[in-house]
């Protein structure tokens, strides 16, 4: 039985890395597919694929997602707001842009830090490690800090505060994770709980923006909609949920920094747009910060 760990090791860094890794790709290929793929609609497809990859995946490993443990009513609500995350950064961004959606949605590990110590006391972060969450968050800003340049419009900041409100969603799904009786619950269910309560209220969102379906799309298209299934929904976020059960949530947040950075970075390199001196030093800067909010506190002393 894997006990859990107050600290990172080797093989939740690198599992951490993959996952941000992939996470910023996929920030690229969402972008490329929305004018062929409507937004929702693609999520609805990206989820319902990833539920029935899940299933499938349960049944051959033998994991009961059925069974009476007392998780129901904490994955629901984990369902729920993972859901309503997703929604609102959909939402978000018809009224803002992806730069400003970005450094908002990335609020999201001062939520974790802040709330879940309250319910989980070894994860609280001392001073040296909150001054990395700053840095590493600082650091996105900048990096993002062209989409806050011109005139701020009303709708405009209707976008922002849904994009913050998908930040602190997304915060209090990981607390709701790892403050309920869901901490102890297989990486499975935790994950089966928010993809299938996101492949129903994705569909229904998307038919209330009135979104056009279809299937008759490019092999690029469905290519895209593939990886974000197989390895963004169902690959990486069982990696992550795995990794909340056996590692510090406060300490695992802080390299999500690091998703939107390699996403500026894919798009140097895949979309050719330039390489500039601020995304060279945001990316520094999130590892900095990063590494303080990964140093051991030092005991107190009597």
């Amino acid at each position: 039985m894997r006990q859990r760990q107050e600290h990172l090791d080797g093989l939740s860094v690198s599992l951490l890395l993959a996952c941000c890794l992939f996470w910023g790709f996929q920030q690229i290929l969402i972008k490329t597919t929305v004018p062929e793929v409507p937004p929702l609609w693609q999520a609805a497809l990206r989820f319902i694929g990833a539920t029935a990859l899940l299933w499938i995946w349960c049944v051959l490993r033998g994991v009961r997602l059925f069974e009476r443990d007392g998780t129901g009513p904490a994955g629901l609500l984990a369902g729920l707001l993972f859901a309503a995350e997703f929604a609102c950064i959909y939402l978000g961004l018809l009224d803002t842009t992806a730069s400003r959606l970005t450094v908002f949605l990335y609020t999201s590990p001062f939520v974790v830090a802040l709330l879940t110590p309250r319910f989980v006391p070894s994860e609280r972060l001392g001073t040296v490690q909150w001054v990395g969450l700053v840095i590493a968050f600082a650091a996105v800003a900048v990096a993002f800090s062209e989409g806050f340049t011109g005139q701020t419009s009303a709708r405009q900041l209707r976008g922002d505060a849904l994009a913050l409100a998908a930040g602190t969603l997304w915060g209090l799904t990981t607390l709701v994770i790892r403050a309920s009786r869901l901490a102890s619950a297989p990486a499975e269910k935790i994950l089966f709980y928010q993809v299938a309560v996101t492949a129903l209220v994705a569909p229904l969102l998307s038919l209330a923006l009135r979104e056009t379906w279809s299937l008759q799309y490019s092999a690029y298209a469905w290519g895209s909609i593939a990886l974000q299934t197989v390895v963004g929904a169902f690959a990486s976020y069982l990696a992550w949920m795995w990794l909340l059960r056996y590692y510090p949530a406060t300490r695992m947040a802080s390299f999500t920094f690091l998703t939107p950075v390699f996403a500026l970075v894919f798009g140097v390199a895949l979309l050719k747009e330039p390489l500039t001196l601020q995304l060279t030093l945001a990316l520094a800067a999130v590892a900095v910060g990063i590494v303080l909010v990964n140093s051991k506190r030092k005991p107190a002393t009597a």
